[in-house]
C-alpha cells in the first residue's frame, strides 16, 4: 500500500517561462510619452518601446482602480465590483470594490505556477475600511496572490513623505524630505532589492514584478533639477504643443495616415488669449509635470539597467501602460493643493502664482491646468473619468527580446487591458484555471493578443467592449464606437461648461466609424440610426450580464454611502504611545465636530507635538510652541491656527481641542485642565477627508512634512504622554450630505 505524501509538491512554472514585468503608470495620456509625440524626454521607456512594440488601440477604464483590477483579474471591472475607485464602495455587485475570490488574480495564478510575485508601487484595490492595521487584509496585496509589497494603498500620496505600508504593515519612509527623499526612487530601489533578495535565495525562478508608480498622478512633485531643463519649454501653450505632438505622431506612425486632430474644445482656453501672467503659470505647470516624467523614466530606466546587468532583461516580458488618460482634474486653472476641492476652496490663479517658483516642491500638492491634460491626449477627445477616447485610450509598449522582434513597430489591433491577463498567461505557457481554493471560476472577459506579437496582420483578439464610468458610457463593436455626451454630476464645477447631458435618459449616443477615423472626430450617427441602435441593444446587454446597473453618476451621492458606515452615532477610542501610526482612514470621519484629549506630564519648559495627522498640504497637529498650547488645522495647505492665551504650567493634566460646529458657525476650542485657553471661529465646513496621501496618526512627535511650520519634525514631546482619547458625537446622513453639496459647489 502507497501513503499519500504529507506536503503537496510545490507549483512549477513551465519549461523555460519567462519573466514578467508590469510597469503601471497613473494618469498618463496618450501622446504624452516621448516614443508617442509628446517631445517630453524619456529616453528609457523609448528605447523599449524601440526594441519592442508599441499599441496604439489599447483601451482601459478611463479611472484607476477599475483599470487596475481589469489587468490583474482578466475581467471586466464591473464582473469584479470595481465599478469606481476603490474608496467608496457601496452595496451593489458591481461597486463594492472588493474582488471576490472566483476571480483570481495574475500574481495568485502565478504564484501557483512557482513564480516568485513581487508589489511594489500604488495598489488602490483595497476598500477604504479595510486599509488600517487591522485589515483585514485578504483585499491587501498578499492577499490578492502577492509574496511581498512595498508601496502605498491609496490613490495617491505625497512624494517627499509617503504613508507606507510593507506587506501587511505600515512604515516609516526610510529617510527625510531634507535628506532628499522621493517616492519614486525609493520604490524603485525596494523593487531591486526584492529582486535580488530573490535571485539570490531562489536562481533561476521567474518572477512577476508589478511596480506602480505615484507618477504621473498629482501631486506632480519632482526636484527642481529635473524641471529646470524644460524652463521655457511649453512658452507656446497647450494649443502650438498639440499641434507639434500631432505632427510627431504622423510622422513616426503613432497614429494612422488621415487621423483628424480633433478641436480644442470651447471649455479650455485658446493659449493665444490668455493673460501673460497666466501663461506663465501654466507653462510652469506644464515643465514640472515634464520633469516628473522624465524623473520617472530615470528611475525606470536603473531598473532596467539592473535587469540588464542580471541578465534577465532578454527573458523578461515589460509591459508598461497607464491606467487611464491624462487628468484634468487640476481644473482650468490648475491647483497648488488638489486637496482644496474636497475643502470646498475655490482658489485663483493669483493663489498658484503665489507658489510658481516653489511649484512641485513640498510646500504643494499641485495639479496642472486641464489645457495641458487635453494636449497630453493628443489626438483625442477629452480626458480621465470620460469613456471618449481621451479617458479610455492610453499608451501600451510591449518589450521581450525572447519572444518579439518588433524593432518598435506600432501595432494597430484594439485591445483591452483585460486582454493583457489571458495575453501574459498564453506567452508563458498556463491556463487560467477553472478552480481556485474549491471556488469556481467567473470566465475570464479578456482574450489573449499573443498573436500580434510576431504577426501584424493578426486579428484583434475579440470584437466588443463596453465601457461606463460615472454615467458615460460608450461600447467598440468591430469597427463601430458608440460614445455618449453624458457629463457626471458633483464633480467640478467648471465641468458645467461641457456641452453634454446631465440626464441619463437624454444622452445623445455619437457614433463613429473607429476604422476611418482613429481619434473619434466625426459622429456619423445621423446617417446610421441602425448601428446605433444595435449597439445601445449591445450595450444594455454588456451591462446586464457584468453588473453594471444601476447607473450611478452623483459623486455626492457615492460620498454619502462612503459617509454611511463611517459615521456611526457617536465615536469613543484611546491611542497610546508606541503602536505604528494610525491610518487615517481608520479613524472615525471627523465633519461633524470632535473632541481629542490628551492626558500628558508637561516638563517646566514644555515644548513638542503631542499628535499630528497628515500634514501642511492637509492635516492638523496639537503641540506646545513657546510654552503654549497650539492647534494648527491645515484646510488644504490654508492654515486655521489657534495658540492658548497662557502658557501651559508644568504638571500631570489633560488638554482638549475641541470642534462645534452648527447653525452658528464653526469653531475650535483650546482648553486646559477643563478651562478655555483658546477659541477660533471659522466660516465654512472641514472637508470630509481631513488629508488624503500625507502621514498617519503619531502620538509625542511628527515626521515627514510637518502640519504648521511652527514647529520642525520631529518635534518629540519633551514631557510625558500617557494617552490620547477622540471623542465624535456622529451626525445625520441626509444633514451631512446637504453641507458637503453646499462645500463642493461654493462660489
Amino acid at each position: 500500500m502507497t501513503a499519500e505524501p504529507i506536503f503537496r509538491r510545490a507549483g512549477r512554472p513551465p519549461e523555460h517561462a519567462p519573466n514578467v514585468l508590469a510597469v503601471v503608470l497613473d494618469d498618463t495620456g496618450f501622446a504624452q510619452l516621448g516614443c508617442f509625440g509628446s517631445g517630453i524626454d524619456t529616453p528609457h521607456i523609448d528605447r523599449l518601446a524601440a526594441g519592442g512594440l508599441r499599441y496604439n488601440r489599447f483601451h482601459v477604464t478611463a479611472l484607476c482602480s477599475p483599470s487596475r483590477a481589469c489587468f490583474l483579474t482578466g475581467r471586466n471591472h464591473h464582473a469584479v465590483g470595481m465599478g469606481f475607485l476603490a474608496d467608496i464602495p457601496l452595496d451593489h455587485p458591481g461597486y463594492t470594490a472588493r474582488i471576490p475570490r472566483s476571480a483570481a488574480t495574475l500574481p495568485r495564478i502565478l504564484r501557483d505556477h512557482g513564480y516568485s510575485t513581487i508589489a511594489i508601487g500604488k495598489w488602490h484595490l483595497t476598500p477604504r475600511y479595510e486599509r488600517s492595521a487591522a485589515g483585514p487584509f485578504g483585499h491587501w496585496p498578499l492577499g490578492q496572490g502577492f509574496e511581498r509589497y512595498y508601496g502605498f494603498l491609496q490613490g495617491d500620496t505625497n512624494h517627499y513623505a509617503p504613508n507606507l505600508v510593507r506587506d501587511n504593515h505600515y512604515v516609516e519612509p526610510p529617510a527625510t524630505p531634507e535628506e532628499g527623499y522621493h517616492l519614486t526612487e525609493d520604490l524603485v530601489t525596494q523593487a531591486v532589492r526584492h529582486l535580488d533578495d530573490q535571485r539570490h535565495a531562489a536562481p533561476g525562478k521567474p518572477f512577476f514584478l508589478h511596480l506602480g508608480l505615484g507618477a504621473t498622478h498629482s501631486p506632480h512633485h519632482v526636484p527642481p533639477e529635473w524641471s529646470e531643463p524644460y524652463r521655457g519649454r511649453f512658452d507656446q501653450g497647450w494649443d502650438a504643443w498639440r499641434e507639434e505632438i500631432f505632427r510627431r505622431q504622423t510622422e513616426t506612425g503613432v497614429v494612422p495616415p488621415g487621423t483628424v486632430l480633433t478641436p480644442r474644445p470651447d471649455w479650455v482656453p485658446a493659449w493665444d488669449g490668455l493673460p501673460a501672467d497666466r501663461r506663465r503659470l501654466y507653462a510652469r505647470q506644464q515643465e514640472v509635470f515634464a520633469g516628473f516624467l522624465t524623473h520617472a523614466d530615470a528611475q525606470l530606466g536603473r531598473l532596467i539597467a539592473h535587469l540588464e546587468e542580471t541578465g534577465r532583461l532578454d527573458d523578461t516580458i515589460v509591459v508598461i501602460f497607464s491606467d487611464n488618460g491624462a487628468s484634468a482634474e487640476g481644473g482650468v486653472d490648475g491647483s497648488v493643493n488638489e486637496h482644496r476641492f474636497s475643502a470646498g476652496i475655490r482658489e485663483s490663479p493669483q493663489d498658484n502664482l503665489a507658489h510658481h517658483d516653489d511649484w512641485g516642491g513640498p510646500r504643494t500638492y499641485n495639479h496642472y491646468a486641464w489645457g495641458w491634460a487635453w494636449a497630453g491626449n493628443t489626438p483625442l477627445r477629452l480626458w480621465k473619468r470620460y469613456t471618449w477616447l481621451g479617458g479610455t485610450r492610453t499608451p501600451l509598449i510591449v518589450h521581450w527580446p525572447a519572444g518579439i522582434g518588433g524593432g518598435g513597430a506600432v501595432r494597430d489591433q484594439i485591445v483591452h487591458v483585460n486582454d493583457l491577463f489571458p495575453t501574459l498567461l498564453d506567452a508563458i505557457g498556463i491556463q487560467a484555471p477553472d478552480v481556485v481554493d474549491g471556488i469556481e471560476q467567473q470566465p475570464v472577459d479578456g482574450a489573449s493578443f499573443l498573436a500580434t506579437f510576431g504577426d501584424p496582420g493578426a486579428p484583434a483578439p475579440r470584437t466588443t467592449q463596453y465601457f461606463e464610468m460615472l454615467g458615460s458610457r460608450s461600447l467598440i463593436h468591430g469597427r463601430w464606437k458608440v460614445t455618449t455626451d453624458h457629463v457626471s454630476t458633483g464633480v467640478l464645477d467648471e465641468e458645467e461648461l461641457l456641452t453634454g447631458s446631465r440626464d441619463l435618459d437624454a444622452d445623445h449616443w455619437a457614433l463613429f466609424d473607429l476604422a476611418a477615423d482613429f481619434s473619434e472626430a466625426a459622429d456619423v450617427s445621423a446617417g446610421h440610426p441602425e448601428v446605433v441602435a444595435e449597439l445601445r441593444r449591445l450595450w444594455d446587454r454588456e451591462a446586464g450580464r457584468n453588473n453594471v446597473l444601476p447607473l450611478y453618476d452623483d459623486l455626492v451621492a457615492r460620498l454619502g454611502a462612503l459617509i454611511g458606515p463611517a459615521w456611526p452615532p457617536g465615536d469613543d477610542r484611546t491611542f497610546r504611545p508606541g503602536a505604528s501610526p494610525v491610518c487615517d482612514e481608520s479613524l472615525p470621519l471627523l465633519f461633524g465636530g470632535f473632541r481629542w484629549t490628551a492626558e500628558i506630564e508637561a516638563a517646566r519648559e514644555p515644548e513638542g507635538v503631542l499628535f499630528a495627522l497628515g500634514d501642511w498640504n492637509g492635516g492638523f497637529a496639537l503641540y506646545v510652541t513657546g510654552g503654549r498650547l497650539a492647534f494648527t488645522f491645515s484646510r488644504a495647505g490654508e492654515p486655521l491656527e489657534l495658540t492658548a492665551d497662557r502658557p501651559l504650567p508644568a504638571g500631570r493634566q489633560s488638554v482638549d481641542v475641541v470642534h462645534t460646529t452648527g447653525p452658528a458657525g464653526s469653531a475650535f476650542h483650546l482648553s486646559q485642565g477643563g478651562v478655555v485657553v483658546g477659541t477660533l471661529a471659522f466660516d465654512g465646513l472641514l472637508p470630509v477627508a481631513l488629508q488624503h496621501g500625507g502621514a498617519g496618526l503619531r502620538l509625542g512627535h511628527d515626521l515627514g512634512l510637518p502640519v504648521s511650520g511652527r514647529y520642525r519634525v520631529p518635534a518629540r514631546w519633551n514631557g510625558r504622554l500617557l494617552s490620547v482619547r477622540l471623542r465624535t458625537p456622529g451626525a445625520a446622513t441626509p444633514d451631512l450630505l446637504a453641507g458637503l453639496r453646499t462645500a463642493l459647489h461654493a462660489d
